[in-house]
């Protein structure tokens, strides 16, 4: 299995710092000097912009009302230092209609569209990173892109169990060879963490006879509140962050080819 081009972070609630962790995945990415483009997939309440701090002159909207090809969409993201100067690190962003739900009225037909342009887009960059919507309704899986690697965002509460669960039944319906990891969000430790992935997984393992691996955790961190708080990116503002070492522990991960012989959820405690 190669290294991902396309990254999907779903969630099956929301609240569980799945837009937070697209952007910051991004970010991590470009550091290591990674062509990314990320795609703020969440056509009912697309946020991306307003975490980076962007007003884009064009976006989503505009190419689904007929102003602008989706090429012209695209806005290139220097990252700022805290200082306001720019860390030389930057990444291409795809924005959605910010504070509208415009996008949400699309039909299946007009939302697959959409991921055949962004298949087509994909192949200009080495990875593009799309923060799905949270949620299981049709449009989230019209907009899955098969051959990707969907990141599943789960968190201890119940409620984000049970709707990752659900979330991972169709995806896997959907492609049974669908590429589906775990990542633990505000995590107490890595115990917690296990617990927390082990409880989704058990019941993946019981009901639906896979076993999803779990791709990393993110540790409560109160920074990330700040970053959020300030548009800012966290691992430029906040560089020795707990949160900001799990997710650049996440993309080198993600770098690295799972072995292809091994089973979906080889990955070991403590790996």
């Amino acid at each position: 299995m190669t290294s991902p081009r396309m990254i999907q972070i779903a969630s099956g609630k929301g609240g569980v710092g799945k837009t937070w962790l697209s952007v910051t995945l991004a970010e991590a990415l470009a550091a290591m000097h990674r062509n990314v483009l990320l795609f703020d997939g969440d056509l009912g309440l697309a946020n991306v912009d307003v975490q980076l701090g962007l007003s884009p002159a064009l976006d989503l909207g505009s190419v689904i009302a007929g102003r602008a090809q989706i090429e012209e969409a695209i806005t290139t993201y220097e990252i700022p230092s805290v200082a306001g100067a720019t860390g030389g690190v930057k990444f291409d962003v795809l924005a959605g209609k910010s504070g509208s739900g415009v996008l949400s009225a699309l039909t299946r037909s007009e939302i697959a569209s959409i991921a055949r342009a962004l298949t087509r887009l994909s192949e200009r960059y080495a990875h593009v990173v799309t923060d799905l919507a949270a949620g299981l309704d049709q449009s989230v899986m019209t907009l899955c892109t098969p051959g990707s690697t969907t990141l599943v965002v789960v968190t201890d509460e119940p409620t984000s169990l049970t709707d990752a669960y659900a979330f991972i039944k169709l995806m896997s319906l959907q492609d049974a060879q669908a590429d589906i990891r775990v990542v633990v969000n505000f995590a107490n430790d890595r115990d917690h963490a296990w617990r927390t992935y082990s409880a989704l997984t058990n019941a993946c393992k019981t009901f639906l006879g896979i076993n999803p691996p779990l791709a990393g955790f993110i540790p409560r961190d109160d920074l990330v509140r700040d970053a959020i708080r300030h548009q800012s990116p966290i691992l430029f503002r906040h560089p020795q962050a707990k949160a900001s070492e799990a997710v650049r522990k996440l993309a080198r991960e993600l770098l690295v080819p799972l072995p292809q012989a091994a089973p979906q959820g080889a990955l070991r405690r403590g790996a």
